[in-house]
């Protein structure tokens, strides 16, 4: 068995990428095969970074859609979570779910800014129920998945001994399908991210999605990889402090 690699054993190999990333990045930004102002270098793209914290914009729209995204993934997570661990226990409540479910996960989320727009406006309620959409979905694969490959005799035997439905629950199918809970929720906090973009897309006046747009519209290529840049990195913190969180009380997984 491979053993898992320390903290600090990861951090070289990524420190490595990421230097390796910026070294090509200058290279061609350098090079002058891509006009400077279609290519912003690392430096320019800092200084737009920059720009945009001194500003305040940034942290403005930093604030926004992490409040748009982070109620869209609590509510899809939880919508998606329950509803994986329903249709994974019960076959039945799985057999008339689970076609519903496989005909809306090919409906992305940006298809349906219109219709919620319609609906409820262009206020917030339209842009954290889309994302909720989304993760929802994404989370209830994972956790259905798992939960319906935990061993039915694991389930008999519990109930053998006597344990009641909480306990078989507590104590037996949740542990066996933690880990596939963790990789549901790694995966839709991703989700939450992409669904943002459209979300912000459809009538925000804040958020880095909506500043990714406004950029693109002046040309403002340095400000725009400098949003890019603050999504991807969201997307690892959030992926660290799950993977971390995992780590905590998932220990006998290899997330």
């Amino acid at each position: 068995m491979q053993a898992t690699p320390s903290p600090a054993g990861r951090v070289g190999p990524a420190l490595g990428a990421a230097g390796a990333v910026l070294a090509l990045w200058s290279l061609a930004a350098w090079s002058g095969a891509v006009a400077p102002g279609l290519l912003p270098g690392p430096a320019a793209t800092a200084a737009a970074l920059a720009d945009g914290v001194r500003s305040g914009v940034l942290v403005s729209d930093l604030a926004a859609s992490l409040a748009r995204a982070g109620q869209g993934f609590a509510l899809g997570a939880a919508v998606g979570g329950a509803l994986g661990f329903a249709t994974g226990y019960l076959p039945g409540l799985s057999a008339a779910v689970t076609p519903v479910v496989s005909f809306l996960r090919p409906i992305p989320a940006i298809a349906l800014v219109p219709l919620a727009a319609a609906w409820f406006g262009i206020g917030e309620s339209a842009k954290r129920l889309l994302i909720a959409y989304a993760v929802a979905l994404a989370v209830w694969l994972y956790v259905h998945d798992g939960v319906s490959r935990v061993p039915v005799s694991h389930l008999r035997a519990a109930r053998s001994l006597g344990a009641p439905l909480h306990r078989r629950f507590t104590e037996v199918l949740l542990p066996a399908a933690a880990p596939a809970l963790l990789a549901a929720l790694r995966y839709g906090a991703s989700v939450a991210l992409l669904a943002l973009v459209a979300a912000e897309l459809g009538g925000a006046d804040r958020g880095l999605a909506y500043r990714l747009q406004v950029d693109g519209q002046f040309l403002r290529v340095d400000r725009m990889f400098a949003g890019l840049i603050v999504l991807g990195l969201l997307g690892v913190a959030a992926d660290l402090v799950l993977a971390a969180v995992g780590r905590r009380f998932v220990h006998w997984s290899a997330s």
